[in-house]
């Protein structure tokens, strides 16, 4: 009987946004780990800590990337009042509903050392926070 342990490598992705809604393809820093890192097929788990960021997968193209935003706006609008607002008063009790509803994680298999992306399909940060924001995204490898 052949026994597998799984092996897991745990590396991570600084930013630094500078807007609300600003959206930063960085599937080529996580292919890079991937590279680097000693693992040739498995599942890459992204996760950012904080409450007003979030992690999804994005045809990176000028049309997405005006049109997600917009959508935000849409369904959850800075104007409405917040009862995150009431205790805070910092601004954000949109973007921490925005973020929850996006969410702070991400699963992507990987073969080969390569992300088993889609065709036109990137990863992507999402700031939702009303200020700019120095980011980390934890990036762990499991596998073998």
């Amino acid at each position: 009987m052949r026994r597998l342990f799984m092996v897991v490598e745990s590396k991570s992705v600084s930013l630094h946004t500078h807007r609300e809604g600003e959206i930063v393809d960085i599937t080529s820093k996580v292919q890079a780990i991937l590279e680097r890192g000693n693992l040739s097929d498995g599942v890459a788990f992204l996760f950012v800590p904080g409450s007003t960021g979030a992690l999804t997968t994005i045809e990176y193209e000028p049309g997405l990337l005006t049109d997600f935003p917009a959508l935000l706006d849409r369904l959850i609008p800075r104007e409405i009042p917040y009862e995150h607002e009431k205790h805070w008063h910092d601004g954000n009790g949109h973007s921490h509903v925005r973020a929850s509803m996006i969410g702070p994680d991400l699963f992507v298999p990987f073969e080969k050392r390569h992300l088993m992306l889609g065709t036109w399909q990137q990863i992507v940060f999402v700031e939702l926070d009303v200020r700019p924001r120095d980011r980390t995204v934890l990036v762990q490898l499991m596998g073998e």
